[in-house]
């Protein structure tokens, strides 16, 4: 029985079933905890039941550049581990053949919780995620099909499909459904901010103030446990002259979407700048000197319409609160690490 005082836990037991004659396919099910506290996840898992074997298929598919056309770009190019699966080395991403990209790369995070995807939400379902950064011309330039195609060719990835879903016969929706299942995992939920929650440590008297700062200015939008309340808002930003992004209101068409972008989570945040969905920001100081002053703006939501006014130590105090959302079990497990 699961008490209030344990960990709720995501058990979803794949079938077992005879195939290939009288061979047995029995993957391993894995778990998915959910910490006190902390909501629903948004995925539905019965569609998609976690297994070790189908993680371990979805990692060795994010780490291999066989997913683009000339084999060179992987999902990790641009989501490294350390930096929480995003990159640090410059504000747009990377793609094919040294093209740049039109957006910073989110940081894959607690993706589970997610209902929408992308800085415009553009994609509704992690399952198709993938399709966006495979088909985009500046990114891996590549069909699905022609991925499909790329596996069923190679040696070891007919055999992985079989210990994850009993077949050898890859396609794009066995593709899809592995690599929903290792970003599902991508789990961060261990930070000292985490251990001070549970009782386990304490905040130092600067992380206090900032954390006492933090709820006062930035929690609405940035909702505690995961540090986002899942919604597009305009932060103030003004618009990028070059890369003219209108953000949500080019998915929905409608003008009060103008300029409105994902809140991303702050897990992690001090090592996945650069920030802003155009990487304009490069540390958390730039950050906060933003929204410290931002003109009277009607389009930003009402939180941000008062002048925050914090001074150079509340500043200080915030940054340190934020650093205590750093988990470095997250950022450094060898189980999210390139597949040996």
């Amino acid at each position: 029985m699961i008490t209030p005082n344990k960990k709720h836990i995501i058990s979803v037991l794949a079938a077992t079933f005879v195939c290939a004659g009288f061979a047995y396919f029995k993957p391993t099910p894995i778990y998915l905890t959910i910490p006190k506290g902390w909501p629903k996840p948004r995925y539905d898992f019965s569609k998609n039941p976690l297994t070790e074997e189908g993680f371990q298929l979805g990692r060795n598919l994010f780490y291999d550049p066989i997913l683009s056309r000339d084999n060179t770009i992987s999902c990790a190019t641009c989501h490294l581990q350390a930096t929480g699966f995003t990159h640090v080395d410059h504000e747009l991403s990377h793609g094919i053949d040294g093209k740049i990209g039109t957006r910073n790369a989110m940081a894959l995070i607690n993706l589970a919780w997610n209902k929408d995807f992308l800085w415009d939400g553009g994609v509704n379902h992690l399952d198709m995620q993938p399709l966006n950064p495979i088909q985009s011309p500046v990114e891996m330039d590549e069909s699905l099909a022609h991925v499909v195609e790329k596996l069923q060719q190679t040696q070891k990835y007919p055999q992985l499909f079989e210990k994850a879903f009993g077949t050898q016969k890859i396609t794009g929706q066995l593709t899809l459904k592995a690599l929903s299942q290792f970003m599902l995992m991508l789990q961060s939920a261990n930070a000292k901010y985490d251990r001070v929650m549970q009782g386990q440590e304490s905040f130092s008297e600067n992380e206090q103030k900032g954390y006492d700062l933090f709820k006062q200015h930035c929690a609405a939008c940035h909702k505690e446990p995961l540090f986002s309340d899942d919604r597009f808002e305009n932060n103030g930003l003004d618009l990028d002259e070059d890369l003219k992004d209108i953000g949500r209101m080019k998915i929905t068409g409608k003008k009060e979407d103008s300029l409105r972008f994902r809140t991303p989570t702050l897990r992690n945040i001090q090592f996945t700048f650069p920030y802003m969905h155009d990487g304009r920001f490069k540390n958390l100081t730039q950050v906060i000197n933003h929204y410290n002053s931002l003109p009277s703006n009607k389009h930003v939501p009402k939180e941000l319409r008062l002048p925050m006014q914090l001074t150079d130590h509340d500043r200080a105090d915030l940054i340190a609160f934020l650093k205590t959302l750093t988990d470095q079990e997250f950022l450094f497990n060898p189980k999210y690490s390139y597949p040996k």
